[in-house]
């Protein structure tokens, strides 16, 4: 039980960050300015670029994904950055970026007004795309990064890879060395004594990795994709929500039947937020690291042996964070 309020509750830090920037939003022109140079702006449609999606309210993880995936890059002068957040967290989210650069990239920040982050069953990346056709009208491959991983591998590579038409291309979650965390099958996540469920659904079907996607646009724009997640939606609402287990992921597993194309598991490795004998040689050699789970890196019940590889991409010297009190947990001293 403490450990689900740990996990649920926001850190005062974070939240101290977040209040710190938007207030600098209001009193500071250069935290106003703009992110892209008018002269760049072209770039944030050009697809000989590598466009990556973040979609989260939380600046710090924000910060992290942002800086692990370029000092992991080989160009980071062909990144461009889509950070999507909600309607409170934009200024604060803009301040932080127009007041650190991510040169030579470019980033662009969107707040998504309708974008509500309470409701645990909506999956945004699914949501944003499909609720916000305007969001990237002429962009062909994205990937789509969740706020709690770490990158530390060049991911250009994914751009050549091949989809084969496929929508989504997904590391493969039901093999692999770790018996808990890879051994996810429909199973697992859905309710097979529903009939419809029962009906419509294999449960020994291979579940797929959400938080490190290759999304290829063009092909998920002739699907219907957006009509089976919300029809899904509403049978499961019907039925008082006793089709899956919540979360975001089953609604996108169903979502995404049949449009997935499985990519090598060394491109996404999960689970750093709820196994706690993750295999440290493996986290080193994996391309992305995920701390899906509860014990988030940036929470006081993070796994004290798999925090280093985020905490390293915090600067704990930078003044928001030094006077919101977010201290380097390797040197926090615990007071008896």
């Amino acid at each position: 039980m403490h450990k689900h309020f740990a996990a649920s509750a926001i850190p005062k830090g974070i939240h101290c960050l977040s209040l710190r920037l938007t207030d600098e939003y209001s009193s500071n022109a250069h935290a106003r300015k703009q992110l892209t140079p008018p002269e760049l702006l072209p770039l944030l449609s050009n697809n000989s670029h590598h466009h990556f999606i973040v979609a989260t309210d939380n600046i710090l993880a924000a910060s992290v994904v942002v800086n692990s995936v370029l000092k992991s890059s080989s160009k980071p002068d062909k990144i461009v950055f889509h950070v999507i957040t909600d309607r409170k967290t934009y200024a604060g989210m803009h301040s932080w970026f127009a007041l650190h650069s991510v040169s030579p990239a470019i980033i662009e920040v969107k707040g998504v007004h309708q974008f509500d982050w309470l409701t645990r069953e909506n999956v945004p990346v699914l949501e944003a795309i499909e609720s916000h056709k305007g969001l990237f009208p002429n962009l062909n491959k994205v990937v789509f990064l969740d706020d709690d991983v770490v990158i530390q591998r060049d991911l250009s590579p994914l751009w050549d890879i091949d989809l084969g038409g496929k929508v989504n291309g997904a590391v493969e979650t039901c093999k692999g060395e770790d018996g808990w965390v890879m051994s996810k099958h429909f199973k697992t996540y859905f309710n097979f004594s529903h009939p419809l469920i029962a009906k419509n659904l294999d449960p020994s079907e291979c579940a797929w990795a959400y938080g490190m996607n290759i999304f290829d646009l063009a092909a998920w724009r002739k699907t219907s994709i957006r009509d089976t997640y919300h029809h899904w939606l509403k049978e499961n609402l019907k039925s008082n929500l006793t089709m899956w287990k919540l979360g975001t992921l089953p609604p996108a597993l169903i979502a995404f039947r049949g449009h997935v194309h499985p990519i090598d598991s060394s491109w996404h490795m999960l689970g750093l937020g709820y196994q706690e004998k993750t295999n440290v040689k493996s986290v080193k050699k994996a391309a992305v690291i995920h701390y899906n789970g509860q014990c988030k890196p940036w929470l006081e019940i993070a796994y004290k042996h798999l925090q280093p590889f985020w905490t390293k991409h915090v600067n704990y010297t930078n003044d928001f964070i030094r006077n919101c009190h977010i201290l380097d947990p390797e040197y926090q001293q615990t007071d008896g």
